[in-house]
């Protein structure tokens, strides 16, 4: 497959301990807030974000004729701190960012200086299986993780059911209406800031139909996830999971309990979103898990 462009910003001093920020499947590097990002970077921190391939303003492509895996997702990591000259970085990943995170602590640890995992779920794990079973409406087997809260999963069903919005205002309509779900029930969901945010996210993708590759990625290499490696991460790790997170609900206890030595932080009222009122709670977390140089 050809080279694939990678969009990405950084912030602070070029000599500050860097932190890079791995945001999740189909999403944009600037899901990271502003407002948090600078409260990383007033901490003494050099902040790196950037949109995963076929998202934002990085490179797409035709998945039919350029097809990849989540392998090249991860690959994409390693390019972007290659490419701001990091032999090393703190990773702080959220949902799948939390899930590349884990898997290049395992199979690069010299390169992880510290994890923090937010709102993501176990590598191995079969969040995957979980979602499809929750979706069809097939029963969890003994031992599974925790299915999503159901009005995550009606909210899908009936997305899977609907016509595709036709214009720009419906789509954006739609993109809130799934942010308000992701968000949970445990704050107040401000409209008009989601929609500021889900306008930029449309304005500045090149095309936003190719987050759909994701999926195929992820179709076309099912053994992306190792299993029962995680006992091998050596990196210091902070889980972070909401108190209403509506995806992977106590998914993260699962990631604590399997990899030595790490620390589970709950965030009361935060669902798999980083609204304004925890970027404080988030940002002191992290500055001082990444205070470890």
């Amino acid at each position: 497959m050809r080279n694939m462009n990678i969009w990405s910003e950084e912030f602070g001093a070029e000599t500050d301990t860097p932190i890079l920020l791995i945001m999740g499947s189909m999403s944009q590097g600037v899901m990271w807030p502003d407002e948090f990002v600078g409260r990383l970077t007033a901490g003494g921190r050099r902040v790196i974000r950037y949109d995963h391939r076929d998202t934002g303003m990085s490179g797409t492509v035709d998945f039919a004729t350029e097809p990849y895996t989540w392998d090249d997702i991860k690959s994409d990591v390693y390019r972007v701190m290659d490419a701001h000259g990091l032999e090393s970085a703190h990773l702080v990943g959220h949902s799948a960012g939390g899930l590349l995170g884990q898997l290049i602590a395992v199979e690069r640890p010299e390169r992880v200086r510290s994890l923090s995992v937010i709102a993501s779920s176990p590598l191995g794990g079969g969040e995957g299986q979980v979602l499809v079973r929750a979706l069809t409406g097939q029963p969890q087997p003994e031992g599974a993780l925790p299915a999503p809260a159901p009005e995550f999963v009606a909210f899908y069903r009936a997305l899977m059911a609907a016509p595709p919005p036709q214009d720009r205002r419906a789509l954006i309509d739609g993109m809130i209406a799934e942010q308000r779900v992701l968000h949970g029930t445990g704050l107040p969901f401000d409209k008009d800031a989601a929609r500021r945010l889900q306008e930029r996210i449309y304005d500045r993708a090149r095309d936003l139909s190719a987050v759909a590759n994701h999926r195929l990625a992820a179709a076309a290499g099912p053994d992306f996830e190792p299993v029962g490696v995680l006992h091998r991460v050596k990196a210091p790790t902070l889980v972070i999971e909401g108190s209403h997170e509506p995806v992977k609900p106590g998914h993260g206890a699962v990631i604590a309990e399997q990899i030595p030595g790490a620390r589970l932080m709950i965030v009361a009222g935060m669902g798999h979103t980083l609204p304004p009122e925890v970027h404080e709670e988030l940002a002191a977390a992290i500055l001082a898990h990444t205070g470890l140089d």
